[in-house]
């Protein structure tokens, strides 16, 4: 299980990277104790058979990772949003992409930290390659989106040490404006 929803959100979206995705749009709510997540992606998707081996703990389809034997990120982000009180979706089809969402009781005491949100959305704007991710994000009402394109044109680029403090510095700014204080 990952240690934070943040962590799921990395795992989700290199997923969707891994799968070819050209465009990706995650959505990351907080509406009151409840933590709501969506990552859409236009990849190759899946068809019904492999959408329900992906929630096989003990089966990986081998070609993202060669030599891994089990592929625990999907089945035990269902286990976990279960546990507390949450939920959990996935919907795919060949050639369609993937819709993976989720949701936290933060209330419960079995849910994930949530983690570090500009942190994680910095990195996801930085992985290296031609695509775009376009970022929802909401606290209690208050919200900002931004498109991976949008900040390396402000930013001459996404791939050096400047553009990365850059890009950490402005998910912080607007995470400390919507109330989710950095």
């Amino acid at each position: 299980m990952q240690a934070t929803s943040c962590d799921t959100l990395l795992d989700i979206v290199q997923n969707a990277f891994e799968s070819g995705a050209t465009e990706v749009r995650l959505e990351l709510a907080r509406r009151g104790t409840r933590l709501e997540a969506e990552v859409r992606d236009n990849g190759r998707g899946m068809d019904a058979a492999t959408l329900r081996k992906a929630l096989d703990p003990f089966w990986t389809d081998g070609e993202k990772h060669p030599g891994r034997t089990v592929g625990l990120g999907l089945p035990f982000l269902k286990q976990a949003a279960e546990q507390c009180g949450g939920e959990f979706a996935i919907e795919s089809a060949p050639g369609r992409g993937t819709t993976v969402r989720f949701a936290f009781d933060l209330a419960n005491v079995d849910a994930p930290p949530t983690g570090d949100v500009a942190g994680t959305l910095a990195a996801l704007m930085a992985w290296p390659g031609e695509r775009e991710l376009a970022v929802r994000r909401e606290e209690d009402g208050r919200v900002y989106e931004v498109r991976r394109t949008e900040l390396a044109a402000a930013l001459g680029g996404l791939d050096g040490a400047g553009s990365l403090a850059l890009l950490k510095e402005f998910f912080s700014s607007n995470e400390r404006e919507i109330g989710n204080e950095v």
